[in-house]
């Protein structure tokens, strides 16, 4: 396979199709959040409307970047789009809130795919020493999602139904499947070892236990003394034990234990466990925050994430482009880590009264500490394996990430609940409401149901918003302090100036391959480029040229 920038401009195309998909659904889904559970009634519930998909994208995550280092990642990608597409399908047409949560968990089998395999497929395109450049057109892509997103979640919530921020993702979808089908031309591979299958097993049984664990210690209707919950507890340590004896024994192990034999490895992915527990937490329920206890509509409230994108995607631009010029990461997360923490600890001063000018400074300031560490960890990581590896360091970086952004969810996403369920309760009992119709109340309260109420009950249910969430902040700040430390113990080491696929023999990068298929077109004789012969797949047809499954490795 020839590298030429050509070819790597129109993978890349392929990669922001699909990543627009998954980028865009997230930000939709998330301004229309609070209309969906207050009209499927599950107010009470709504953490596993965030939850399930971000379970179900932490399982597949090792899956997907094994897979894919193994048996190659076109095929896995294209499998990813198809199944986030039919998922969004079902969640539009869910007539309750637990349809509504299957088919959320079957888009993150999808979503997790496509976060995993673009960064991977970047890796294999793209030298670690000019990764940062890429990032320019990723960021584009998200101020996308972050500027449209909230306008058409708040659109299809004020003025057509709930359902549209999931109608959208089917002509996405659709487009996004044709874009890579016939552009992302990647080698596909054989395995050489017998799949890890138990090993995927015992991670999704831990991952899942966990999970499971977490939200219902943390639940009122469960508790930290249920046995319920405990029996969780015991899974989750027994899959984790017998995860580990898997991995010791298996020849092709989903994620190798040698990786964490890697100093270098181990702080960049501990950076982003603990940066998921503060992360994710944070940005799933502001937009709830801003729409209950503001007061301000679905769009309006969409667009006031706007100032977090734009600092998030700003200083990944300048962060990525310095990378490239000087090769020095280190300083970045130490920075981001820092920004992050004085953005929550202003975030626990939010009330009702809030300006609205100065919830944006703190969202802007937010994203800017964000944009400063997520890139960051994953291109170390990814620059501290060998290049037949780099797949499954990418999924079990973000796979830690993630699981710490479930726990996060879970843990700190049942305080929120919990709390807002108990002074919604208060709110429409001291109103004179029953315990039964103020439970009921509080399960299916709605934006556009509170505006209807008696200013009275208005106050009171904004109140209780703010009193539920902004003391939550207090309790993520240690999360984002861990990191900070952890950051300042980050190696600087070299970052690599060859691609994956160049490293790994599966194709030919940089100016040879420019020679090469300028040779192939006609433009110069062959003999000029100085380099060894091609098969066929070196002809003048582009297409021939491109097709991964009839290119061979020079000779």
């Amino acid at each position: 396979m020839l590298l030429t920038k050509r070819r790597i401009w129109i993978i890349f195309a392929a990669l922001i199709a699909g990543m627009l998909l998954s980028s865009l659904d997230q930000t939709i889904v998330s301004t229309a959040m609070p209309t969906i559970v207050g009209q499927l009634g599950g107010v009470d519930h709504q953490v596993w409307l965030t939850t399930a998909y971000l379970l179900a994208t932490t399982i597949v995550m090792p899956v997907y970047g094994k897979f894919g280092d193994v048996l190659g990642r076109r095929r896995l990608f294209l499998v990813a789009i198809a199944l986030f597409t039919i998922a969004s399908v079902g969640c539009a047409f869910a007539g309750d809130f637990t349809q509504l949560i299957v088919w959320r968990a079957v888009q993150g089998l999808g979503g997790g795919g496509l976060m995993i395999l673009s960064q991977a497929i970047i890796a294999d395109i793209v030298p670690a020493s000019e990764r940062g450049k890429y990032l320019g057109p990723l960021g584009a892509v998200f101020g996308l999602s972050a500027v449209g997103g909230p306008l058409l979640g708040g659109f299809f919530v004020d003025h057509l139904t709930w359902q549209w921020a999931f109608y959208i993702n089917i002509p996405v979808g659709i487009a996004a499947f044709a874009i890579a089908f016939f552009t992302l031309k990647l080698p596909n591979k054989k395995a050489t070892a017998p799949i890890d299958l138990l090993g995927v097993i015992f991670l999704s049984a831990f991952t899942t236990c966990l999970i499971f664990f977490t939200d219902f210690g943390g639940d009122a209707a469960h508790g930290w003394g249920a046995i319920e919950t405990w029996m969780f507890g015991i899974g989750m340590l027994l899959a984790a034990l017998l995860f580990v004896i898997t991995e010791a024994r298996a020849k092709d192990p989903i994620i190798p234990l040698s990786l964490f034999k890697n100093p270098t490895f181990i702080n960049a992915t501990a950076i982003g466990l603990t940066l998921g527990l503060g992360m994710f937490s944070a940005i799933g329920f502001v937009p709830t925050f801003l729409q209950m206890s503001s007061g301000t509509s679905a769009a309006a409230s969409g667009l006031l994430m706007i100032p977090m994108m734009v600092g998030l995607i700003g200083t990944s631009i300048v962060s990525g482009n310095l990378i490239t010029r000087t090769g020095r990461y280190r300083m970045f997360p130490v920075i981001g880590t820092l920004v992050t923490a004085a953005s929550m600890v202003a975030f626990t001063t939010l009330t009702a009264d809030t300006p609205i000018w100065l919830i944006c400074v703190f969202l802007f300031f937010f994203g800017a500490g964000l944009g400063l560490i997520m890139q960051v960890v994953v291109l170390v990581a990814q620059n501290s394996v060998d290049a037949s590896m780099v797949g499954t360091a990418t999924s079990t970086n973000n796979y830690f990430r993630e699981v710490g952004a479930s726990l996060g969810v879970a843990v700190f996403g049942t305080i929120f609940t919990t709390r807002l369920t108990a002074n919604l309760k208060d709110v429409f009992a001291s109103s004179g409401a029953s315990a039964g119709d103020a439970s009921n109340a509080a399960a299916t309260i709605d934006p556009q149901t509170l505006s209807q109420l008696p200013p009275g009950i208005r106050d009171g249910v904004v109140t209780a918003y703010a009193d539920a969430l902004a003391p939550v902040f207090w309790y993520l700040l240690p999360f984002i302090g861990a990191a900070f430390l952890l950051s300042l113990f980050l190696k600087q080491i070299p970052l690599s100036d060859v691609a994956g696929l160049v490293a790994r023999g599966e194709a030919v990068g940089g100016d040879e391959a420019e020679s090469l298929e300028a040779a192939a077109r006609g433009k110069m004789p062959a003999s000029t480029a100085g380099a060894p012969s091609f098969d066929r797949a070196s002809s003048t047809d582009d297409s021939e040229l491109a097709d991964a499954d009839r290119e061979q490795s020079p000779r």
